[in-house]
């Protein structure tokens, strides 16, 4: 479990969905002290994919927070993490194209992450394992679940 470091934020991360593309679902949990109760976020989509979902969890969880914050985003995707901390500095030096030639997909949501970062002192990146018991990752995977629900009663 990643523990914050002095004055930052932690946000727990999950994304979900039915079928994929399908019914989808995102869930931010904001912990902005160790004491208190976090701020529960969610959303969805009726038609999108998991990969979407996650990003879309880190970026309304970022988006939750003031400027000039000091972050942890916590995720149990590594195609948010690994996006964020290794694939995107090559992304952007071929014209946001993959090592194969191929455009990056979700080109947008990457660059909408990476300009919520800069509204921040600090962002930093954590990856844990999904669904091994850890409570604040398995509430953003119940609250992420939900929110796919609700978007395919929609």
């Amino acid at each position: 479990m990643p523990e914050a470091a002095l004055g930052e934020v932690l946000v727990w991360t999950d994304g979900a969905c039915q079928g994929n593309p399908g019914p989808g679902g995102w869930a931010a949990l904001v912990c902005e002290d160790g004491d208190g109760a976090p701020v529960e976020l969610s959303g969805g989509l009726a038609h999108t994919t998991n990969n979407v979902m996650e990003m879309t969890a880190a970026l309304e969880g970022l988006r939750a927070l003031p400027d000039g914050s000091l972050a942890c985003v916590v995720t149990d995707s590594r195609y948010l993490h690994d996006g964020m901390t290794s694939w995107m500095a090559g992304w952007k030096k071929r014209g946001w194209k993959t090592a194969g030639g191929d455009p990056v997909k979700n080109q947008e949501l990457w660059q909408a992450l990476e300009a919520e970062c800069t509204r921040h002192a600090s962002v930093r990146w954590h990856w844990v394992r999904g669904h091994v018991g850890n409570e604040l990752n398995e509430r953003a995977d119940v609250l992420a679940v939900a929110a796919a629900a609700r978007a395919a009663a929609a």
